[in-house]
């Protein structure tokens, strides 16, 4: 165990940091204390002093430009946090039946005073599942096979894919997006098609029958490319 590990399990602050950053960097963006402040709803100084503790831990590194990377035992750590989100959200939609915005908030709350051992009987319970209700792989597991990925906006009207997951960044900045899709019937699995596009939005059609989206929320959703 290192000697950052410790001091991780006793501060909560400092696991929503690296959450945070594991989540912005999966989703291909560079993360900096002005989009951390953002993300945890706190202020640059305070983001600034956080870093700084998370740096001399060496959880992070902490760049010329302010632009933030997780080093390897932050990674680990990183995604030890994140597993334990992702397994609890999938209980509680799976056994519980809530739903995946109720199950995402609650997940926050529950997850960072859970010990592994609670969290290993959850997940063999569920039958280790390899991603979260929203179809973000967990942290270990073998990612779904299938085609590469591309955002739904990028289809061209009549095309049609496979739904494979939501963005995680999209969902902690609209929390009303999880239950727009969850709705909609927009879930991993399931398969859509672009009726139409246009500036007010995105015609789609669904399990559910049409429906509308703006591009914010059709952007949060990620499917699988329709190739050739």
């Amino acid at each position: 165990m290192s000697d950052a590990e410790p001091s991780l399990q006793r501060s909560e602050t400092a696991e929503r940091y690296l959450e945070a950053i594991y989540y912005i960097e999966h989703e291909g963006e560079v993360p900096r204390p002005g989009r951390l402040a953002e993300w945890l709803g706190v202020s640059a100084p305070t983001v600034t002093v956080s870093l700084q503790r998370l740096s001399r831990d060496g959880l992070v590194r902490i760049a010329e430009d302010r632009s933030v990377e997780l080093t390897g035992p932050g990674a680990e750590a990183a995604a030890k946090i994140v597993r334990r989100h992702r397994i609890v959200e999938r209980w509680m939609t799976d056994v519980l039946g809530l739903d995946w915005a109720t199950a995402d908030l609650e997940a926050a709350q529950l997850t960072h005073g859970m010990s592994d051992v609670v969290l290993d009987r959850l997940d063999d319970q569920l039958g280790r599942p390899t991603t979260c209700p929203h179809g973000n792989v967990i942290p270990g597991r073998t990612p779904p096979e299938g085609r590469p990925l591309v955002r739904l906006v990028d289809l061209a009207d009549g095309e049609h894919a496979r739904v494979a997951r939501i963005s995680e960044v999209a969902e902690h900045e609209a929390p009303h997006l999880l239950h727009i899709l969850d709705q909609r019937g927009l879930t991993p699995g399931v398969d859509v098609s672009v009726v139409a596009r246009s500036a007010a939005g995105w015609q789609l059609r669904a399990t559910m029958g049409e429906f509308s989206l703006d591009r914010s929320t059709a952007s949060a959703v990620w499917v699988e490319s329709p190739g050739d």
